[in-house]
């Protein structure tokens, strides 16, 4: 007898699943759960038995196909099976049975839609076509598999809770900053460090202080054990292992390192810095930066806006590179002196963004400090005063117009308004950007709202200057603050940066001066770059005279990848929709081209 595909089956017997499902998942309890998973289990009982008579009568080309239907019906059947045997206590064969059902009906489902899609494509055929059929039912139980797969992989990982960081690590090595500063050390610098025995962050820290102590025979290097050594751990005030201790003379500088590896290895990637700071600190003497307040400057915290004035961004992340110098920062406003005299402990005197014109006393009191071999640093605003009283002395004079770059530019907002964000990396071989220029391209340097300054010959007698960092030669003028190239605005490689060196009076010795065009280069919420740190700590290390210390600290730290909320969604709808279907329509291909050569 010829028995054609007859889909109502599957249909009565998915109608029992899902009746099945609503009783036992929707309803939850009560007499319609017991009707609705009652009238779930005889459709599906009633559509095997029809299935079965269904493959008993049917002919030998169409036998098959019910066959493999039935097994598919009698593999879901199991799975309800299972669920409804499952013990109801909590309890190894219960979680069994819980993730094996729905992985059964799972692996039911989805293959019995594609053979009953395949089947109906051959309803009148005389013949059925077995391999197209077989295709399906393959295609089907490979998916499912991946689905149980994928799935059961996830409840493994939720239910161990285990990780693993294959992330790329390595204890940082000795920077040429600090290799520079073992080399000037004046006098012995011992190193201890108290760590047990066969103990993993020890062996990286001795292997680092190791390279280092190569650099100078002033650095002594020796590795204790405080169970053994308490003596010598009382002396240096320990308490316990996991401390590194470096001491000059009565100094002491402590360094805590975690005794655990996993918890070590943020602190090893960075140790080069950690070490420069405590080297510095113990070899040489802590010098006083005073930032002016009073006219609108930058300060240290953000502040706020007032009725009065406009917010402004803080200094915190300077003040943070300035104590790795081992240099302290402090205010210098009319109440500390600035009106009368900079305070004699001032190595360096930073103006940073001031809105506001100086008192005439106030700059008086800075062009006497300068006169007397003093070391300031002037970092100005297109939009802020221009200082002549102090700039022109020095032979220069700041241009107030800003600075825009529609080639050369760092994009934040994606607004026209970018394009004063200007990224350069035009570096002379002067002292004050030493590491810069040695690092060339790969420390770009962004100034956002920067003004050019101008040298103004003939230079007054004594005055030398380098611009230490010029902006990109396409960089325009823009007058009407519009952030395009109009005609009548000037382009040019302006100067950004200058270095100013002015012989001192009387036998003083010769001052020390930067001029930057920007001040939200040294700002927190300034745009950031690589070079912009190096920028600002050569310049203070110029300032102090100690510019043969300047150098890259290593850090191994790894750097997060960072996107833009469009990107974001695209990489968000790619690995949701995108690789999906093209897995699929890989599938779909090599499926296609098995079917034509089964047709051949």
């Amino acid at each position: 007898m010829t028995l054609r595909p007859n889909p109502w089956v599957s249909v009565l017997y998915g109608l029992g699943l899902l009746a099945v499902f609503l009783g036992e998942r929707v309803m939850g309890a009560g007499t319609q759960r017991l009707v609705l998973s009652g009238l779930g289990l005889t459709l599906a009982g009633l559509a095997v038995a029809w299935r079965g008579v269904r493959a008993a009568r049917a002919s030998v080309e169409w036998r098959v196909l019910e066959r493999w239907l039935l097994g598919l019906f009698l593999l879901g059947g199991l799975g309800l099976a299972l669920y409804f045997l499952r013990p109801g206590e909590r309890g190894s064969v219960a979680v069994v049975l819980g993730a094996l059902f729905p992985a059964l009906l799972t692996t039911t489902l989805l293959p019995l839609v594609l053979v009953e899609l395949a089947a109906a494509s051959m309803a009148r055929a005389p013949v059925p076509q077995l391999g197209r059929v077989r295709a399906a039912l393959y295609s089907g139980l490979g998916l499912a598999f991946a689905l149980v797969f994928a799935f059961s992989a996830t409840y493994v990982a939720t239910r161990a809770d285990v990780s693993w960081d294959l992330a790329y690590f390595r204890t940082a090595r000795p920077g040429a900053a600090t290799r520079l500063l073992t080399r000037q050390i004046p006098e012995p610098v011992r190193v201890t460090l108290f760590f047990p025995p066969a103990n993993d962050v020890r062996q990286a820290l001795e292997q680092y202080f190791r390279e280092l102590a190569r650099e100078s025979g002033y650095l002594e290097v020796e590795v204790l054990d405080l169970a053994v050594a308490r003596a010598r751990a009382k002396e240096l005030g320990v308490g316990e292992n996991g401390t590194v201790v470096f001491s000059r003379g009565a100094r002491h500088e402590r360094l805590k390192v975690p005794l655990e590896l996993d918890r070590a290895r943020v602190q090893l990637q960075r140790l080069d810095e950690d070490v420069y700071r405590r080297l510095r600190v113990v070899s040489r003497p802590r010098r006083v930066l005073y930032l002016t307040a009073g006219q609108g400057e930058r300060g240290l915290q953000p502040q706020p806006a007032t009725a009065l004035e406009k917010a402004r961004p803080g200094l915190s992340q300077l003040e943070e590179w300035l104590r790795v110098l081992n240099v302290e920062v402090r205010t210098l406003g009319m109440a500390e002196g600035l009106g009368k005299e900079v305070p004699r402990d001032a190595a360096v005197v930073a103006v940073v963004g001031p809105e506001r014109d100086f008192s005439p006393e106030a700059l008086a009191t800075l062009r006497r400090y300068v006169e007397r071999g003093g070391r300031l640093w002037l970092a100005l605003e297109p939009d802020g005063p221009g200082l002549e009283p102090l700039l022109e002395p020095l032979g220069l004079k700041l241009l107030r117009v800003p600075l825009a770059n529609e080639l050369r530019y760092l994009r934040m907002s994606h607004q026209r308004s970018d394009r004063g964000n200007l990224v350069t990396a035009s570096f002379s071989s002067h002292a004050s950007v030493g590491t810069l220029a040695s690092l060339g391209s790969d420390a770009a340097i962004v100034f956002a709202g920067a003004a050019a300054l101008e040298p103004v010959p003939p230079l007054p007698k004594g005055v030398t200057h380098d611009v230490s960092v010029r902006a990109p030669a396409e960089t325009f003028q823009d007058t009407n603050h519009d952030f395009a190239p109009d005609e009548g605005e000037s382009r040019g490689s302006w100067p950004l940066v200058v270095a100013v060196q002015k012989a001192g009076v009387s036998g003083a010795s010769p001052a020390r001066v930067v001029v930057m065009g920007d001040s939200d280069v040294m700002t927190d919420s300034g745009p950031r770059s690589y070079g912009n740190p190096y920028l600002l700590m050569d310049t203070v290390l110029w300032l102090l005279g100690e510019e043969e210390l300047a150098g890259v600290l290593s850090n191994e730290e790894d750097v997060p990848l960072q996107h833009t909320r469009q990107q974001d969604v695209v990489w968000f709808y790619s690995a949701v929709f995108v690789a999906p279907a093209l897995v699929l329509g890989a599938g779909f291909l090599v499926t296609r081209r098995r079917r034509r050569r089964g047709a051949r």
